[in-house]
């Protein structure tokens, strides 16, 4: 299992695949799964400068698709409980977080609570496509923001 993984690993490090391997890492991390994409996102960009807004742009699809699919799932786990317990799962924060609506997602960057955050909403039945608009335009700010900065902090070399 190990050299496999490995084989992979090294697949998805070459040049070629370098945009999938963001797209992938940025959909995975913005599941409830621990993983930062950052990382992959600032290498790919030192390593090709030319990349910079295609890997903003492909890390911020990737990274709101996994959003969208975490809505979905919190959505499902809602109905899933309703039927279960026959009663809403409505606690206070959820009734806190219902009145900002889809705008809450805009906070889905957020390290620890963004991906969570997109669970709730589809739990709280937002609507799914504000919601997702709101997702993208604060994962897209974070990719923007964190990859210029990283770039600032270390322009010549690691």
């Amino acid at each position: 299992m190990h050299a496999h993984l490995a084989t992979l690993m090294t697949a998805l490090a070459l040049p070629q695949y370098g945009l999938s391997t963001v797209f992938l890492v940025s959909l995975v991390s913005a599941t409830l799964l621990p993983l930062g994409s950052e990382p992959a996102v600032f290498g790919l960009v030192k390593l090709n400068p030319g990349l910079f807004w295609p890997a903003i742009a492909v890390a911020t699809l990737g990274n709101t698709i996994g959003g969208a699919i975490s809505w979905w799932m919190g959505y499902g786990a809602e109905k899933a409980y309703e039927r279960v317990t026959h009663k809403s799962g409505e606690l206070r924060a959820l009734v806190w977080l219902r009145r900002f609506g889809a705008k809450a997602c805009l906070l889905s960057w957020l390290p620890g609570v963004g991906d969570p955050l997109c669970a709730v909403a589809g739990w709280l039945r937002l609507p799914f496509w504000p919601c997702l608009g709101y997702m993208a335009v604060g994962k897209f700010l974070r990719y923007l923001t964190m990859t210029a900065a990283l770039l600032w902090v270390f322009p010549g070399g690691l």
